[in-house]
């Protein structure tokens, strides 16, 4: 089985300054850098070459998930999570190993200029290698964007089921768009904790936002209020629009038992009632 050769090891560590600028030229030209800095450009760079030597000095072979190559798939990982987060993609991502090949197949050609057998052995070797490094990276960048996806839908689901207080105690939840199972989890779990925080006695679900209710959804709405009665207090539901209410009655669900208002202010004015609270309106 081929090998990569002690003079190609050696060529790539007396030639490694010439091979670290040809591979920086080689990222800016294809526009792998955008928006990294030239510092931190040069720091990975000059480290993931020096992972490769060692490596290959301590006899790893060309298979990246042996334990010997452990440190540089650390550094690999390490670096597609911070290109995730820098919002680059896949192929830019990837790129930094593969810019790597060029300078190294042009240093290997001029050092087995003569002894093409031997030049075409280790061109191989050399880019099984960096071959296994770049789909390692693409891997793990996969990961990360996908973390870093979850982690932004999340994020969105929470500011869109802002939990108001409109009064001492009562809280509004405005809903804006489609209702699903895991939205409403959220919903369920933000407006439970700040009935439980505030203490509040009435709960208004506002679905003027909500642009179709069908069955799954009048389900979801059912499942918060009765999640909403079992913490002991009430809940509304406003935004009961003519076509909502057409809709429900085609699909013959059954909302008996909830409390439904055209609009948040009727909800409101109704939620003060309850709590024995009179608005005056002064002249």
């Amino acid at each position: 089985m081929a090998a990569l050769q002690n003079s190609t090891l050696d060529a790539m560590k007396n030639k490694q300054t010439q091979l670290l600028s040809e591979w920086v030229n080689g990222l800016e030209a294809s526009g792998a850098t955008r928006n990294l800095k030239d510092q931190d450009i040069q720091q990975q760079t000059g480290e993931f070459l020096q992972l490769v030597i060692n490596g290959l000095q301590n006899d790893n072979g060309t298979n990246v998930a042996a334990p010997g190559w452990e440190t540089t798939r650390q550094f690999l990982e390490k670096l597609s999570h911070s290109r995730a987060l820098l919002g680059q993609d896949s192929q830019q991502t990837a790129s930094f190993i593969f810019a790597l090949k060029g300078p190294l197949f042009n240093l290997l050609q001029s050092h087995y200029k003569d002894q093409p057998a031997l030049l075409a052995e280790q061109l191989w070797e050399v880019s099984e290698l960096l071959d296994a490094f770049g789909m390692h990276t693409i891997r793990t960048f996969q990961k990360s964007r996908e973390a870093v996806i979850k982690r932004q839908q999340e994020e969105l689901l929470e500011l869109s089921t802002p939990v108001v207080k409109l009064w001492d105690g009562v809280l509004a939840l405005p809903m804006i768009g489609t209702l699903d199972s895991q939205r409403t989890q959220v919903v369920m779990e933000s407006l439970l904790q700040r009935i439980v925080d505030t203490g509040s006695e009435i709960a208004i679900i506002d679905i003027t936002g909500v642009p179709t209710v069908d069955t799954l959804v009048a389900q979801h709405l059912l499942k918060t209020v009765t999640a909403i009665r079992l913490m002991g207090a009430d809940c509304i539901i406003s935004g009961v629009r003519p076509q909502i209410a057409q809709t429900i009655v085609h699909l013959g669900l059954d909302l008996q038992g909830v409390v439904t208002k055209a609009n948040l202010a009727d909800a409101l004015k109704l939620a003060l009632t309850r709590l024995g609270v009179s608005l005056v309106k002064t002249v």
